[in-house]
């Protein structure tokens, strides 16, 4: 069937405009293009993936360059070229997506579907719905919250508190979905009201560090796994889009700094001084009940399938697990590339051995040591006057985003996907 509607390979300098408009692999590779985008393909991979597709399918005049808002795709010689512009949302990843877009490619290289057929069910997977209820995605707020306060070093009180700050940021990240005005400033106004309520919990002597239960209650919103993005782009020479990617962050950062420092001071008018006390971390064996319930909690909001739970859990317990013993024996600094190495070798196991892109492993995997955290101390240092501190925290996260990329992109080396990850 596929044979029928494959076009033969185009003769060099012989395509006309008018044959790349009604060759159907041409719609296959927009259609996959966004429907890749929609997933959470940074440009490096993305570029790459329709590279190797374009050749697949006798495409050999075929030009791509995407940015986190923009793909260009380019098709013919020079002088009879013609050029599609698709406009994009830039978003984090959605491993159900991703996992729906790779079995169309694979079906269509394979010759179970035309290029036709496999355009129109990738523009369907590129407008599809969350795989799970509102309830259920709220509840993962909560649950990464609360894990995040384990990592944060929080007692059970900051734990409780987090995890119920994490709930909020679900219900106004589910009323955002029906209100583009909150939207536009979500994570802002979810940074006030959660600094907000933990000021006021503060002030009333509750005996819980506010800066971590703030900390671990807005952890989903924090852009580090866009950090770790813009460095490997900026790394591999995709410069505009690393480029973009970076200040996007920033901007992310400083909003969310910028809520939390107007909550704050809120929180101090209505309830007086805020008293600031140490947390009582929990017994270091909870950081791996934290792990799985943080796994757990990504597999949700990344819209991953539950089987691969078992898989994401192992993922980020082995990216953890690879960074503390470096840490102890190799210095901090070299933490963070031993964490991201590893979790990028479970990956590819993962994919070999169950024929799904090997990202479902490797983004939860990394959530778990990405910088943002970091990134967000920085932020509120600065805010707060203290530049000394908000610097050196700005260069802790910029090395650990470089040390992350260096370990994935090693590992990209040393033990490649089939996808060519």
């Amino acid at each position: 069937m596929a044979d029928q509607t494959l076009s033969p390979p185009a003769l060099a300098g012989k395509w006309t405009t008018g044959e790349v408009a009604t060759d159907p692999r041409v719609g296959f590779l927009l259609a996959l293009g966004r429907a890749s985008h929609a997933a959470g393909h940074h440009s490096q991979t993305l570029e790459d993936l329709l590279d190797r597709t374009a050749a697949r399918l006798g495409v050999s005049e075929a030009q791509f360059f995407t940015t986190p808002t923009s793909i260009f795709a380019a098709f013919g010689a020079e002088s009879t070229q013609r050029t599609y512009l698709i406009r994009v949302e830039p978003g984090g990843p959605d491993l159900g997506r991703l996992v729906r877009t790779e079995e169309i490619l694979e079906a269509v290289l394979a010759g179970r579907l035309s290029p036709l057929e496999g355009a129109g069910r990738l523009r369907d997977v590129a407008v599809s719905e969350a795989p799970r209820g509102p309830l259920v995605t709220t509840l993962a707020f909560a649950l990464s919250s609360a894990a995040s306060a384990v990592f944060l070093g929080g007692g059970g009180k900051e734990v409780a508190l987090a995890g119920g700050f994490g709930l909020v940021t679900g219900l106004l990240a589910l009323a955002a979905r029906h209100a583009p005005a909150l939207a536009r400033i979500f994570s802002a106004a979810a940074s006030f009201v959660v600094a907000l309520l933990a000021g006021v919990i503060g002030a009333l002597g509750v005996g819980a560090s506010v800066s971590t239960v703030t900390l671990a209650g807005l952890i989903v919103l924090l852009p580090g796994l866009m950090i770790v993005s813009a460095m490997r782009e900026l790394a591999t020479g995709h410069l505009s889009s690393g480029t973009a990617r970076a200040a996007g962050a920033f901007i992310e950062l400083i909003g969310i700094g910028f809520g939390v420092a107007l909550g704050t001071r809120a929180a101090e008018l209505l309830a007086g001084p805020i008293s600031h006390v140490a947390a009582l971390p929990l017994p270091s064996a909870t950081i791996w009940i934290a792990v799985a319930v943080a796994a757990v909690g990504f597999t949700i909001l990344l819209h991953a399938d539950w089987r691969d739970a078992p898989w994401i859990v192992l993922g980020a317990a082995v990216a953890l697990l690879a960074s503390r013993v470096g840490g102890s024996g190799l210095g901090p600094e070299l933490a963070p590339f031993l964490g991201s190495f590893a979790v990028a070798v479970v990956a590819v196991v993962y994919a070999r051995a169950t024929r799904r892109p090997a990202e479902v492993v490797l983004a939860p995997g990394v959530l778990i040591l990405v910088p943002g955290s970091i990134g967000f101390r920085s932020v509120t240092a600065l805010l707060d006057h203290q530049v000394v501190s908000g610097i050196d925290e700005a260069f802790t996260a910029l090395f650990t985003g470089i040390a992350l990329v260096a370990g994935l992109l090693i590992a990209s080396v040393v033990l490649p996907s089939e996808q060519g990850e």
